[in-house]
């Protein structure tokens, strides 16, 4: 060998070992990640349909259903949630979850988004898209549950247990169940967009808080009383929820392929055959179906396959959709009043049934052909166990958790308004402002 084929190679050979000591690629012999410009051209999309099913798309849905004294109120609370967790999420909260840290808690080396760059990637978008796609998700779910206790809560009180929340039992299940280390996700649950960190979150959330608030005033003696106020919001808001619902479901794989096309053909399908089963039970049921009825009911199908939709072919997701209907109509109905909660917007009847509805199906009908997972039809009998176990995990974190900041808010600034308030309305008494 020459001397400079010699010096060549020797050079080669001390330029790998430094990179191997160092632990980063030697030149010529690893790839960077690179970012795909058709995939972050759909995530960013993804991302503004995610957050335009808070704002206005939850806020008109729920604005709809309470009393007029209370629509500002309530359409107030989702606007700053959104402004609330926004904040935390680039402060602390993305860290908490999707830092390395254990795998039940995430840690603090992203706080203010430290340690990450403009230029960094994950999977083959930005890694700043990924963080704002995240915290769109962080948005609506304390915001899914002020439907539990809207016309009675207090809005300072609201706003420590939403942020205390969001921190203290989002962040931590967020990263239990969608980070590589986290014990849920080791365990082999399924969650491909939401249905155990938004739905049964919140659905859990919902039911300890109207608990521990009380009853409102009134109910259920006349409750006539609490009939929607503007059935077209609700429509409205129904709508937009659906269409975001894209973003949330397709959006979660993270990729502009087949698998987000196959997640939102399931989203579609899902909606539309759970809002056709809902207003057949309502029908059969009140001897008429309702505008609010097959709203509410499109969006319990939204729920409840949210945590299939990339797991399941469009025969499984027709199914969940047909199940889910009905399923969500009894727990809204029958169930509160059995139990006696004053679930105002139906959060634990819609979102926590429909969400742990959702996460056992996912078990069943899981197809290796779209998610790589089988289910219970393609004979992993295992697979629903490990969903009613994670489902069953991340309920009693969150009404453990839940519990001890309502507490804690309870003993802070104060829970529920006053009797006084509450015949007002918060619109007056809190905001001074009112629906003409």
């Amino acid at each position: 060998m020459s001397p400079s084929k010699l010096m060549h190679s020797a050079a080669m050979r001390v330029l790998l070992l430094v990179a191997a000591v160092l632990g980063a690629p030697a030149v010529g012999f690893a790839q960077t990640a690179t970012v795909n410009s058709g995939d972050t051209a759909w995530m960013l999309t993804a991302t503004a349909l995610v957050l335009f099913m808070t704002i206005p798309g939850l806020a008109l849905f729920y604005g709809g259903l309470v009393r007029k004294k209370n629509i500002v109120s309530t359409l107030m609370q989702c606007f700053v949630i959104t402004c609330v967790v926004a904040v935390l999420w680039v402060v602390v909260g993305y860290s908490i979850a999707f830092g390395n840290g254990s795998p039940y808690f995430g840690d603090f080396s992203h706080i203010m988004l430290s340690n990450i760059k403009m230029n960094d990637v994950t999977g083959t978008i930005p890694t700043t898209v990924f963080v704002m796609y995240q915290m769109t998700f962080a948005i609506i779910t304390p915001a899914l549950i002020i439907g539990s206790f809207v016309e009675r809560i207090k809005f300072s009180g609201m706003l420590v247990f939403i942020a205390l929340w969001s921190l203290l039992v989002y962040a931590p299940v967020a990263h239990m169940v969608w980070h590589a280390d986290g014990f849920l996700m080791k365990m082999g649950v399924l969650d491909f967009a939401g249905g155990a960190v938004v739905h049964i979150n919140a659905g859990v959330a919902g039911l300890v808080a109207c608990i521990m608030l009380g009853k409102r005033k009134e109910f259920p003696l006349n409750q006539d009383l609490f009939t929607p106020s503007n059935i077209t919001y609700t429509m409205v808001g129904a709508s937009m929820l659906w269409v975001g619902w894209f973003g949330f479901n397709a959006g979660s794989a993270l990729t502009a392929g087949s698998l987000a096309g196959q997640a939102m053909l399931n989203t579609q399908i899902a909606a539309a055959a759970a809002a056709l089963t809902w207003m057949a039970a309502e029908w059969i049921q009140r001897g008429k179906p309702s505008l609010v009825g097959i709203s509410c009911g499109a969006v319990a199908g939204l729920v409840a396959i949210t945590p299939a939709a990339g797991f399941v072919n469009v025969g499984g997701a027709l199914f969940i959709g047909l199940i889910a209907g009905p399923l969500c109509l009894i727990g809204g109905t029958y169930l509160k009043h059995a139990l006696g909660y004053d679930d105002s917007l139906d959060v634990v009847g819609v979102h926590g049934i429909g969400g742990l509805v959702g996460a056992l199906l996912a078990g069943v009908f899981a197809t290796t052909e779209v998610g790589g997972h089988a289910g219970l039809l393609e004979g992993n009998t295992g697979q629903f166990m490990v969903q009613l176990i994670g489902a069953a995990a991340v309920a009693g974190y969150c009404a453990l958790v839940t519990v001890a900041i309502l507490m804690f808010t309870k003993m802070t600034v104060g829970l529920r308004v006053s009797p006084k308030e509450e015949d007002t309305g918060l619109d007056l008494s809190t905001h001074g402002e009112k629906i003409a």
